[in-house]
C-alpha cells in the first residue's frame, strides 16, 4: 500500500480519488462508482473501497461534484440581524428541511445595512448557491428582481412584486390588531407605538395599530424607532417626557418591547401596573422569566420550515408560478401587560 501526497510546510494535501485507487489497488473509475453510490459494484471491492478512504481521510470533493452535477446542494440565508433572536428560530426551521432534504444552508447578514446585504448577495451567488433565502432583507425590489434571474428566491418577512420571487410572512395586520384589541378590553385609552422604521413588517404593523385605535375612537400616538434594543429605549424615553403618558404601549418587536422595558423600569415606573408593554414576535427573549413579555406569536420556526420547502420546490420541481405563504399570528399573554392604571 502506498502513503498519501507529500506535505507542503509540514500540511498534508488531502487524499484525492487517485490515491484511493491507488491505496485500494483499483481503478479511479471504480473508486467513483462506489464513492457516487452507484450499483454494479461487488461488495467485496466497495467495502475495500470504502476502508481505503477511511485510512486516507479521503472527502469527496464537493465542488467538483457540483460541477458535475450543476447543482452545489447549498442554499444562501442572508439574515438582517443575528443579534435579534428572531432570525436564529427563523434559521431553526431552515436547517429542519435542509437535514431532511441533504442541502446545506450558508448564513450571511447585512448588519442590517443594505449596503451589507448586497455584498452578502452577490457573493452568494458568487458560491453559485442553488437559492435563496432572504429574511426580513432591506435590499431594493431590482437586487431581488436581479437575483431571481440567477436563482430561486423565496423572502420571509416580505413580499416581492416580481412574479418569480416567492415570500413567507405573516399577517401583521392581524397581529398589530390583536395586540391593541387586548389592550383596550384592559380597559386601555392612551395606547401608543414604538414603530420599527424601515424593517420589512413594521408597516403593516404600524397600520393594524392605527387600524385597531381608529376603529376603537381613540387618539394615535406614534413614535419612532426600529427593531433594536436601543430604539425602544430611547421611544420609552419620548414617551415618559410627555405631559400625559400612555398606559399602554405595543412596540414593533421583541427587542425594542425589552429596551422599553428597561427605560421605564429604570425610571421608577412598574411594568404592568403603572403601564402596560406588548411586544411582537414571541422570541426566546420574550419567554424569560425576569422580561415575562405578552407578545404577538409569530410561527418562526413554521416560517423557516416553509421558507426552505418552497425554495426547493423551484429547484427541485421547476415551479415556476409566484407563491405566497401567510401565517396566522396569536397573542400570547404573559405579566407584562394588566388592566390600565386607574
Amino acid at each position: 500500500m502506498t502513503s498519501p501526497r507529500g506535505s507542503v510546510k509540514g500540511i498534508r494535501e488531502p487524499a484525492t480519488l487517485e490515491d484511493v485507487a491507488r491505496e485500494a489497488g483499483v481503478s479511479r473509475a471504480l473508486v467513483s462508482l462506489v464513492m457516487r453510490q452507484k450499483p454494479h459494484v461487488s461488495e467485496e471491492r466497495r467495502a475495500r473501497v470504502l476502508a481505503a478512504a477511511a485510512r486516507l481521510g479521503y472527502r469527496p470533493n464537493a465542488m467538483a461534484r457540483s460541477l458535475a452535477s450543476r447543482r452545489s446542494s447549498t442554499v444562501g440565508v442572508l439574515l438582517n440581524d443575528l443579534h435579534n433572536p428572531f432570525f436564529a428560530e427563523i434559521v431553526d426551521g431552515i436547517e429542519q428541511v435542509a437535514r431532511d432534504r441533504g442541502y446545506r444552508i450558508l448564513l450571511s447578514t447585512g448588519s442590517r445595512k443594505r449596503a451589507g446585504e448586497e455584498a452578502a448577495l452577490e457573493a452568494f451567488l458568487e458560491s453559485r448557491v442553488d437559492g435563496l433565502i432572504l429574511v426580513s432583507t432591506l435590499l431594493s425590489e431590482a437586487k431581488i428582481s436581479q437575483a431571481a434571474n440567477l436563482a430561486p428566491v423565496t423572502l420571509v418577512s416580505r413580499t416581492s412584486k416580481s412574479p418569480s420571487v416567492d415570500s413567507v410572512l405573516t399577517d401583521d395586520v392581524h397581529g398589530a390588531e390583536l395586540a391593541v384589541a387586548y389592550l383596550i378590553e384592559l380597559g386601555h385609552r392612551r395606547i401608543a407605538h414604538i414603530d420599527g422604521g424601515r424593517n420589512p413588517g413594521s408597516r403593516p404593523r404600524r397600520q393594524g395599530y392605527e387600524r385597531a385605535m381608529d376603529a376603537a375612537r381613540l387618539k394615535r400616538l406614534v413614535v419612532p424607532g426600529d427593531f433594536s434594543e436601543s430604539s425602544g429605549a430611547e421611544a420609552a424615553g419620548r414617551l415618559l417626557a410627555l405631559a400625559e403618558r400612555p398606559t399602554a404601549v405595543l412596540t414593533s418587536n421583541d427587542m425594542a418591547a425589552a429596551g422599553a422595558m428597561d427605560r421605564l423600569t429604570g425610571a421608577g415606573l412598574s411594568v404592568p401596573a403603572d403601564i402596560s408593554v406588548v411586544g411582537y414576535d414571541n422570541t426566546a427573549l420574550a419567554q424569560m422569566r425576569q422580561v415575562n413579555l405578552t407578545t404577538v406569536n409569530q410561527p418562526r420556526v413554521e416560517m423557516g420550515r416553509l421558507a426552505m420547502q418552497t425554495v426547493l420546490e423551484r429547484i427541485d420541481g421547476g415551479r415556476t408560478d409566484a407563491v405566497s405563504h401567510v401565517t396566522t399570528p396569536t397573542l400570547v399573554v404573559r405579566r407584562s401587560a394588566g388592566p390600565a392604571p386607574s
